[in-house]
């Protein structure tokens, strides 16, 4: 690894502030770019049948749960 001097370290800066001066032209999203990202990700499937689970209990438990109103 070369020494790192005062002078090295300048010329990095000076290179770093010119690539970023002028910042590329910002990308407009489109959410649309996301269909099929995570298509063949076991994590995707797994979140997938999770988040299934998770809304068939609240669907149980709203089948469960006492009606407020009638009760009252």
């Amino acid at each position: 690894m070369p020494e790192v001097t005062l002078e090295s370290l300048a010329a990095r800066v000076a290179e770093l502030e010119r690539k970023n001066a002028d910042p590329p032209a910002l990308r407009v999203k489109d959410w649309r770019r996301t269909i099929g990202m995570f298509a063949d990700s076991e994590f995707a499937r797994v979140a997938v049948e999770e988040a299934r689970i998770i809304r068939e209990n609240d669907r149980e438990e709203g089948r469960n749960k006492p009606d407020t109103e009638e009760s009252e």
